[in-house]
């Protein structure tokens, strides 16, 4: 089967998306990016992750052909896709629906350095995308333009995108989105949260270049 691995660690990562409550019924998408064969293998679209198996995975090459598997790929893809023709440092994307984050996505709003764990997303903050419909080469083209350097932004009144060279850090990224997020919320509820300076971010990020997060 081509690109078993790929394959099997998309559904590994679906199935704790739908155990972790970061995205409801059958929505988000998770991808992996091969550099080595310039294929992406994607989850398909609107499929229940729990009967999810490695045949059900699409793979894609860089212009969108579909080179293996039989159902129709995420809706996203070209999100996906967009991210890893611009981004060589990117091996794997979750796009999900959390709870507080899309909260702050509903708002507009970017996500500060409420906590130094936005450093995970390689900068000092989470930048929000204006709207655009979902499945759209408009909204690939917005998300590929707020992540920037980063790994990280939110999507307006849709969810997040979180990527990294691997799926463990994408991953990581999205648990610590959602965490950051709650965070910041909770915290405006209450009063006016400190935000870690510049300084104290560049501190953070000069110490997370020698960390790597376990898959």
């Amino acid at each position: 089967m081509q690109m078993r691995y790929e394959r099997e660690q998309v559904v590994e990562y679906c199935r704790k998306l739908h155990a972790s409550g970061l995205s409801a019924g059958t929505t988000g998408n998770i991808s992996i990016f091969s550099a080595d064969e310039g294929l992406m293998a994607i989850s398909p679209g609107s499929m229940n992750y729990q009967r999810l198996t490695a045949e059900d995975i699409v793979i894609m090459d860089l212009s969108a052909k579909v080179v293996a598997g039989n159902r129709r790929p995420s809706s996203e893809s070209d999100m996906h896709l967009g991210c890893y023709r611009r981004r060589k440092d990117m091996g794997a994307l979750v796009h999900t629906h959390p709870p507080q984050a899309t909260t702050l996505a509903v708002l507009g709003w970017d996500l500060p350095a409420v906590h130094y764990m936005i450093g995970l997303s390689g900068g000092a903050q989470i930048r929000c995308a204006p709207y655009r419909l979902f499945g759209t080469p408009e909204l690939a083209e917005e998300a590929v333009s707020y992540l920037g350097a980063g790994y990280a932004c939110l999507l307006q009144n849709h969810g997040v995108l979180a990527g990294g060279p691997d799926i463990g850090h994408a991953w990581a990224l999205t648990e610590q989105i959602e965490f950051c997020a709650g965070l910041y919320l909770r915290a405006k509820a209450l009063g006016e949260p400190h935000i870690l300076s510049d300084r104290q971010m560049n501190e953070v990020l000069g110490a997370f270049s020698s960390y790597s997060v376990q898959k």
